[in-house]
C-alpha cells in the first residue's frame, strides 16, 4: 500500500523539498492554460528544493522518467545560458491531462508542465535571437523550440512560461486562448483544489485518476468484490505534503458515499496489516505511522515521519522495489 502512494506522493517532491511552507497557489494565468480534462495536476513549492537532504536524495533514487525528462529539459535549455533556472522559477505544476475528444474513460494521456516565477523575458528572447532560435506563432503566442531540451517553451505573461512537447503546450494554449475549456470550468477539480492549494505541495486527481490510484494502493485486494461494487463512486482524491518537521503526507479520497468510504477504508486497513507482516523494519514502521480514517463520504490517510526514519524508508526493498 505504501508503494503505492508513495508512487502517486513522490515523484513531485523530487523536484521540490519545502523546508519553510509558504503556500504554493496557482495563478489565474497559470489556471486557465491547463486543459479541461485533468486527470492529476502536481503543484510544488520550487524555490527552497536544494534545502532539504531528504528530498534531495528521493530526488536521485524514485524520481519518475516523465517529470526528469521535463526537468532536464529545462536546465539544459537555453533559458539556463545566463541564469540558473532554479533562481527563476518560483513554482512548478505538471497537468497530466486526456486531449480533447478522447473521453472521459481514455486513457491517453499528455503531460504539460506551467512555471511561474520573476523571468527576464528581455534577455531570454535577446538569447534566444543570439541562437537563431526562432518562434513560431500560434495566433498571438510565440513559441519557441529548444531541441537540446526536446521541447517547445511559450511565456504567456513575464511570469507564467508553459513547456511541454509541442502537442502538448499547443492545447494548452488553445485552453488558454478559449478555444476549448480549461480548469476553471471543471467544477469537481476546482472544489478540491481549495481543500490543499495553501500547502507548499499538492496534487489533485479527478474520478478517472482516483480510481487509478486506488487499483494500484490496493494492489491483489482490488480484485475482491467489495472493491468492485465502490469504486465507480470514487469521485476525486486530493493531498498535501511538506518537510517543515519531518516528512507529512496527507490524502483524501472522496466517494460522497458513506459505506463506499467505510469499504475502502477498510480494504486499505487490512492491506496495511498484511504488508507489516512481511515488509522491512523501515517499513512496519513506516506503515505504523499511516493512519487511515473514513468520515462523511471522505476517506483519510495520514503519514508522518522525521526525517531519519524517511531516509531508512528510502533504503529499504520498498523503495528498491518501487523505483524499478
Amino acid at each position: 500500500m505504501f508503494k503505492a502512494l508513495v508512487k502517486i506522493s513522490i515523484p513531485v517532491v523530487l523536484l521540490a523539498a519545502v523546508v519553510s511552507a509558504p503556500a504554493a497557489q496557482l495563478s489565474t494565468d497559470a489556471r486557465t492554460a491547463i486543459p479541461h480534462d485533468v486527470q492529476q495536476l502536481v503543484v510544488i513549492d520550487y524555490r527552497v528544493m536544494q534545502n532539504s537532504a531528504t528530498a534531495m536524495n528521493l530526488r536521485e533514487r524514485v524520481m519518475p522518467p516523465e517529470l526528469k525528462q521535463l526537468d532536464e529539459a529545462l536546465r539544459k535549455s537555453a533559458l539556463n545560458d545566463n541564469h540558473d533556472i532554479d533562481q527563476m522559477v518560483d513554482q512548478l505544476s505538471f497537468a497530466l491531462f486526456r486531449p480533447s475528444g478522447g473521453g472521459k474513460d481514455s486513457d491517453t494521456l499528455e503531460t504539460v508542465g506551467v512555471a511561474q516565477g520573476q523571468f527576464p523575458t528581455q534577455e531570454i528572447l535577446a538569447n534566444f535571437r543570439k541562437q537563431h532560435i526562432k518562434a513560431t506563432l500560434v495566433r498571438s503566442n510565440r513559441v519557441y523550440p529548444l531541441a537540446k531540451a526536446g521541447m517547445v517553451i511559450c511565456f504567456i505573461d513575464p511570469s507564467t512560461m508553459v513547456f511541454g512537447a509541442s502537442n502538448a503546450v499547443a492545447k494548452a494554449l488553445d485552453a488558454r486562448d478559449g478555444l476549448s475549456t480549461n480548469l476553471l470550468t471543471n467544477g469537481p477539480m476546482m472544489e478540491a483544489m481549495k481543500t490543499v492549494d495553501s500547502d507548499p505541495l499538492w496534487s489533485i486527481l479527478d474520478q478517472k485518476g482516483t480510481q487509478t490510484m486506488m487499483k494500484q494502493v490496493l494492489g491483489e485486494a482490488g480484485s475482491v468484490t467489495d472493491f468492485d461494487s465502490v469504486q465507480k463512486r470514487l469521485q476525486s482524491s486530493w493531498y498535501g505534503m511538506d518537510f517543515t518537521h519531518g516528512v507529512h503526507f496527507d490524502l483524501t479520497i472522496a466517494t460522497g458515499d458513506t459505506f463506499a468510504a467505510a469499504t475502502i477504508s477498510s480494504l486499505l486497513s487490512a492491506a496495511v496489516l498484511v504488508r507489516k507482516m512481511s515488509g522491512s523494519d523501515a517499513e512496519k514502521q513506516a506503515l505504523s505511522e499511516t493512519a487511515i480514517a473514513s468520515d462523511a463520504g471522505r476517506m483519510s490517510i495520514h503519514f508522518a515521519a522525521s526525517d531519519s526514519d524517511f531516509t531508512s524508508l528510502i533504503h529499504s526493498p520498498l523503495f528498491q522495489s518501487m523505483v524499478h
